[in-house]
């Protein structure tokens, strides 16, 4: 049984993922039930759960919105035309886009107006993706690996190349350095964030000491998965939960020291019982292991 816990530094929440849960924290403590939301507020189901107790309704579509409601965009962003939509309906909106989601829709929305046609580096189908290729979807292709990328048809050889904020680091490096093999006059914009960054660097730190890591996030959340995935690229056994719920006792046997970190929309609630479980089972030391100290707010965005 495990005797020593190393806490990733930094895990949980990021900087964007505040922003949002604090703007429809707000709404539903000050504004007339039910508030909206498009899409997950973010990727973590026990956060969208607790906001759905309290009266927060979360949609996937613009028309299930009555006229004139309330709504707030997630923190992965939207596409203009979700923007149009929700204009027509006359609906108030609060837009929690992640500023540095924003930034990427607007390096988009640029290189499509000077003439590139622009590669995406992303996975298929995700909130962030969808709201991104929305801004120039006649002009994007999403890319997820350099086989995706061996496969383009060369046509304009006039490339821009941004990617989902919550990639995997190493294996962006990868698909970009593709990117460049073949269009080697290609401009690169690496976008994944500070936060996704971080967290990558403290979870591989933790996992070249920890005989297990348990990374906690939901499975629709980028990040959290990509945690997992980087803790087991280093060779240590790693999995991924929701909560103490899904955690086998079993891995803990013959395990000295377990690495502990989670995604960035997951609260430190949800930690709090694994930490408390390992010291029941033996744990007497927490070792925070620090990679990075995050001082980055975002202001509130536009109440309209």
């Amino acid at each position: 049984m495990p005797h020593t816990l190393l806490l990733a530094e930094p895990r949980g929440f990021c900087a964007g993922v505040v922003r949002a849960i604090d703007v429809l924290d707000e709404l539903l403590d000050s504004e007339e039930l039910p508030i909206y939301a498009f899409h997950e507020i973010v990727h973590n189901q026990h956060v969208v759960e607790s906001f759905r107790e309290r009266g927060a309704i979360f949609v996937n579509t613009i028309e299930e919105v009555p006229v004139g409601s309330r709504i707030v965009f997630s923190a992965h962003g939207v596409s203009p035309v979700v923007v149009e939509e929700a204009d027509k309906r006359n609906l108030r909106v609060i837009d929690a886009t992640c500023p540095l989601v924003t930034k990427v829709h607007l390096e988009s929305r640029k290189a499509a107006k000077d003439g590139f046609d622009i590669l995406l580096v992303g996975h298929e189908g995700h909130d962030e993706v969808v709201g991104t290729k929305g801004e120039a979807p006649e002009r994007t292709t999403v890319v997820d690996t350099p086989k995706d990328v061996s496969e383009l048809e060369i046509t304009n050889a006039k490339k821009f190349v941004v990617t989902q904020t919550t990639l995997s680091v190493d294996d962006t490096e990868s698909t970009i350095n593709a990117i460049i093999e073949l269009f080697p006059d290609a401009e690169i914009r690496n976008d994944i964030c500070y936060a996704t960054t971080n967290r990558q660097a403290a979870v591989r730190a933790i996992a070249e000491r920890a005989g297990l890591v348990i990374v906690v996030g939901s499975a629709n959340s980028s990040n959290s998965v990509r945690l997992q995935e980087v803790a087991a690229s280093t060779g240590t056994v790693s999995y991924r939960v929701d909560g103490l719920s899904d955690i086998d006792p079993s891995w803990y046997e013959n395990v000295d020291i377990v690495g502990l970190s989670a995604g960035a929309s997951v609260p430190d609630s949800l930690l709090e019982p694994i930490i408390a479980d390992l010291r029941i089972r033996g744990v007497n030391r927490v070792e925070p292991v620090i990679v990075a100290e995050e001082t980055i707010e975002f202001r509130p965005p536009d109440n309209s």
